[in-house]
């Protein structure tokens, strides 16, 4: 039975995340346009958004890049560019800490107002308390495992978990074999994440596609407005 649930978890279930992120996200732009939107409630009371939300999108989009950049990088990469593994993985803990915390002091200010505000906490979809909430769950496990990432300091772990990854994205074999001896924490960790992308379709989290998009306004040509 552990064996099945291995497969599935860490060798289909990555694929199954993928498929509905990339496919539900399209559909829902191309069905729905009107819905794809951030819905910011600034505007029934702002008190505590600005430091939440920044802190939150500094953490969050900090950790995101992060976690690709360290998960997709060969080892022969950062070997030949001077970086041992024990090093990589002790940068790995203490920007993955710092951006952590971050990222859930923003993550509590923004819950706490929508909870405790009467106008937000009215405008508050279902769906807005299961992003928040879900966000926050994998947040506080990626944080409990940096403590069992001190007790790694060979960075063993990190080189299973990023071939992990290489093998996901590459489609190759070996993925589910690749994570063999690695601690529940982290598998915990990796599969609420991949939760994340499923519900990503459903949920104002979609807004996250529009601001990476926004770079292409860098190149539009200038408005010209004529007074009548």
């Amino acid at each position: 039975m552990k064996a099945y649930l291995e497969l599935f978890f860490f060798g289909i279930y990555p694929y199954i995340a993928l498929t509905i992120f990339l496919l539900g996200s399209l559909v829902r732009f191309e069905r729905e346009q009107y819905t794809w939107k951030s819905d910011s409630s600034e505007l029934l009371r702002r008190g505590s958004l600005g430091w939440g939300s920044n802190l939150f999108h500094i953490g969050i989009i900090s950790l995101f890049f992060t976690h690709l950049v360290g998960l997709l990088t060969p080892p022969a990469v950062y070997h030949a560019m001077g970086v041992s593994t024990q090093f990589k993985q002790l940068m790995a803990v203490v920007v993955g800490a710092i951006l952590g915390l971050i990222c859930l002091v923003g993550l509590i200010l923004l819950i706490h107002r929508r909870w405790t505000e009467i106008r937000v906490a009215h405008n508050t979809r279902v769906s807005d308390w299961v992003t928040l909430l879900w966000i926050l769950l994998v947040l506080v496990v990626g944080l409990v495992s940096i403590l069992t990432s001190i007790h790694h300091k060979d960075g063993a772990v990190m080189i299973q978990l990023g071939d992990w990854a290489q093998r996901i994205v590459t489609f190759r074999g070996g993925a589910v074999e690749a994570l063999a001896g690695v601690p529940r924490v982290y598998l915990l960790h990796m599969v609420l994440g991949m939760t994340l992308f499923v519900i990503f379709p459903f949920t104002r989290l979609v807004h996250v596609w529009s601001g990476f998009a926004s770079v292409t306004y860098l190149g539009r040509a200038r408005q010209i407005v004529r007074p009548r």
